[in-house]
């Protein structure tokens, strides 16, 4: 299992931007598809966007298209996500994600899990 440290959350204002960034132990990062998901108050957790391994495939939940981007670099065994234009729906504990080799996007398909960072979005 990769071990993962996430960072880069903290309080914004509607229409600012954020770039969390997940740092990962290991050798491996690149065979790990990547995802980033949160999880508001009173509500299960929920996919918000994933990276396949090489970084050549990306996919993302509706509520985020267009305005949120993952990325990664398997050099640094960091994966990034920027967020633009955000809102206060947005609200919640961000979490870094793997799964090593298939490509998926469901909460329930990835193992590794880092320990959250809180991402606070003021109207």
């Amino acid at each position: 299992q990769v071990q993962l440290v996430e960072s880069g959350g903290g309080l914004v204002q509607a229409g600012g931007s954020l770039r969390l960034s997940c740092a990962a132990s290991g050798r491996t990062f690149s065979m790990y598809t990547m995802g980033w998901f949160r999880q508001a108050p009173g509500k299960e957790r929920e996919f918000v966007a994933t990276v396949s391994g090489s970084g050549g495939r990306t996919d993302y939940a509706d509520s985020v298209k267009g305005r949120f981007t993952i990325s990664r670099d398997n050099a640094k065994n960091t994966v990034y996500l920027q967020m633009n234009s955000l809102k206060p729906e947005d609200t919640a504990v961000y979490y870094c994600a793997g799964r090593i080799w298939a490509y998926a996007t469901k909460v329930e398909d990835f193992g590794s899990w880092g320990q959250g960072t809180q991402v606070t979005v003021s109207s």
